[in-house]
């Protein structure tokens, strides 16, 4: 994929042509966002529509340990449930992506090796991002050596809400120039834009800058996906496939803890972009504590009795 998208390429040109065009994007009607976003979460779904559902919202888990005391044991008891699920039901489908540090992704990715799941792995000083480019890089190319598939970046916030948005654009230019065949997600953190315009705004200078999703969060901050922000990230990719014909995949991440939960963001992909990215490879999850409801709904579907939470394994 071109690192601007051509039908855009002036939009890129400098600093002022940039701001140009974010400023020139259509503002963002919070109440007609949020009253949609709401209207979508009732729809509800039949019984073989949910059991599809579950599988689907499985396939799409990036399951995930970012936490200082992570231990080359915890990765590889993760990768396990990855690749297996629910070990009483070998039909329950693999998750999309395991993603932890750079420093453990040799652990994942030898534990990961020919099942297909994907090694994801954060980087760019995850999670505030507050460090100079090449340490930036660096810690790119040492996780794309290591064997991740997937980069998940945050984007420098300070830039951004201070109007540079060049330098974030260049710099996730430079990071997707790193990443060599492992795909680029570009974390916004909506927590922190605070206005649904910025949101938009970075959605676009991501998609512009060549990423392969646009993500919400980092999930270490108070508000992390909802509903209106996916809403809203699903409309950037949808208008930018028609303007453009690329595809970008989007990915809610923090705070989505329920099968109700995910069957309402699939209803927003559906509804919005549309089937097309009704698919692992466009669509994802960051919430690991959601794999667990959904295995316990999976268990009610097929055997008629909820097992509880001692069936499945704590994370």
């Amino acid at each position: 994929m071109p690192t601007t998208a051509p039908a855009f390429a002036d939009a890129t040109a400098s600093d002022s042509a940039l701001r140009r065009f974010l400023f020139g994007l259509p503002g963002v009607d919070a109440v007609g966002l949020e009253a949609r976003a709401a209207s979508l979460g009732t729809r509800s779904i039949k019984t073989t529509a949910k059991a599809y559902a579950i599988d689907l919202a499985i396939s799409m888990i990036d399951l995930t340990t970012l936490e200082g005391a992570d231990t080359p044991g915890k990765v590889r008891a993760l990768a396990a449930k990855a690749v297996n699920p629910d070990p009483t039901d070998r039909t329950t489908p693999r998750t999309a992506a395991v993603c932890v540090y750079p420093d453990m992704v040799p652990t994942a990715a030898a534990a990961l090796a020919g099942t297909g799941v994907k090694v994801a792995s954060v980087a760019t000083a995850f999670p505030a991002g507050r460090a100079a480019l090449d340490v930036k890089l660096a810690d790119v190319r040492d996780a794309v050596a290591a064997g991740a598939d997937e980069i998940d970046m945050v984007i420098d916030r300070g830039a951004f809400l201070s109007g540079r948005f060049l330098k974030v654009y260049e710099e996730i230019l430079a990071v997707k120039a790193e990443c060599g065949p492992a795909r680029l997600k570009v974390i916004f953190e909506t927590g922190e834009l605070s206005t649904y315009d910025n949101i938009r705004r970075a959605s676009w200078i991501g998609m512009l800058a060549g990423a392969d999703f646009i993500k919400t969060s980092t999930g270490k901050v108070a508000t992390n996906a909802t509903p209106a922000n996916t809403l809203l990230m699903l409309e950037a990719v949808r208008d930018f496939r028609a303007a453009t014909g690329v595809q970008i995949g989007v990915k809610p991440a923090g705070g989505i803890r329920t099968t109700k939960d995910a069957v309402k963001f699939l209803v927003l992909v559906n509804e919005t972009a549309g089937e097309d990215w009704l698919d692992p490879h466009w669509f994802r999850f960051g919430a690991s504590s959601l794999l667990n409801d959904l295995l316990m709904q999976r268990q009610k579907l097929s055997t008629g009795r909820y097992s509880g939470p001692d069936y499945v394994t704590v994370d």
